[in-house]
C-alpha cells in the first residue's frame, strides 16, 4: 500500500477534495449501528467531497433542485470513493469496511452507522460548528461525507482549531431559529446542546423533502451563509 501520504494521494485521485485519518480508538465513545461496529478497527478515514459553492449561491428560503442533484450525487461519487478505497486496502492485506455516506438507520433519532462528522473532525479535516456541521477552512460545509474503517497502520492526523468565533450567520439565517448559538472548543456533548434537532428535523423532513423535486430532507441555508469557502467575488461577466 505505500506510505500514509501515498494513500491519500490514491484517494485524492479518486475525485476526493479532502482526506483524513482518525484513531479509531476514541471514536468507540460514539452511538453506532451496530454498537460493536469499531472492534475489528484501529483506523477511520473520513473523506470529502465538494459541492460547488455557486450550487449554494441558488439557494434562498428553501433548497432547490439543482442542490438537491448535486447533495445526491456527491453521495453516489463518495459511496463509488470508499468502495475503491476499501478494495485497495484489501489487496495489500488489511480489512477495510466502507460506511454509505447518506444511510439513515434510525429515523426517529437521524442516526447512521457512525456520525461522518465526528469522524472528519477527529481526522483533521474541520471542526464542529454552531450548525452542528463540520466545517472545513477550505470549503466551508460545502462538503460531504463518508467513513472508511479500516485495521491498515495509517498515521493519524489530528483535529484542528475551531474558528466559528463570534460569527451568527447561520444562527440568524436558519428559518426555524433552531441554532442555539453555542460554540464548542472541541465537540458538543449532545446534539441539543447546538440545536434544536426536532425544529430542524420538521422543517426539513415534512416541507422540504417534499418540495417538487426535491425528495430528501435538506436545507442549505446554514451551509450558503458560513464565510468559509463562500465566494466573495462576482463570476466574470460573459
Amino acid at each position: 500500500m505505500g506510505t500514509t501520504e501515498t494513500f491519500k494521494q490514491q484517494i485524492l485521485q479518486l475525485g476526493a477534495d479532502l482526506v483524513g485519518i482518525a484513531d479509531a480508538t476514541p471514536l468507540r465513545a460514539l452511538r453506532t449501528d451496530p454498537d460493536n461496529l469499531l472492534a475489528p478497527y484501529s483506523r477511520a478515514i473520513a473523506i470529502a467531497v465538494r459541492v460547488p459553492t455557486d450550487v449554494f449561491e441558488t439557494i434562498q428560503d428553501r433548497p432547490t433542485p439543482i442542490y438537491a442533484t448535486a447533495y445526491q450525487a456527491s453521495n453516489r461519487i463518495l459511496d463509488e470513493i470508499a468502495l475503491k478505497a476499501a478494495n485497495q486496502l484489501q489487496r495489500a492485506g488489511h480489512s477495510a469496511l466502507p460506511i454509505p455516506a447518506a444511510q439513515i438507520l434510525d429515523r426517529k433519532h437521524w442516526y447512521g452507522a457512525i456520525s461522518h462528522k465526528a469522524v472528519a473532525r477527529m481526522a483533521g479535516l474541520g471542526w464542529q460548528g454552531k450548525n452542528l456541521l463540520l466545517i472545513t477552512p477550505e470549503f466551508g460545509s460545502r462538503v460531504r461525507l463518508v467513513t472508511l474503517l479500516t485495521d491498515a497502520p495509517l498515521a493519524i492526523d489530528e483535529p484542528i482549531e475551531n474558528r466559528c468565533g463570534k460569527c451568527r450567520l447561520c444562527v440568524d439565517a436558519c428559518p426555524v431559529d433552531a441554532i442555539h448559538n453555542v460554540n464548542t472548543s472541541t465537540h458538543y456533548d449532545s446534539r441539543e446542546e447546538a440545536i434544536d434537532l426536532q425544529r430542524c428535523a420538521e422543517k426539513v423532513t415534512v416541507e422540504f423533502a417534499n418540495l417538487p423535486n426535491i425528495g430528501a430532507p435538506m436545507c442549505g441555508i446554514c451551509i450558503k451563509v458560513c464565510p468559509f469557502g463562500r465566494r466573495t467575488k462576482p463570476p466574470p461577466s460573459t
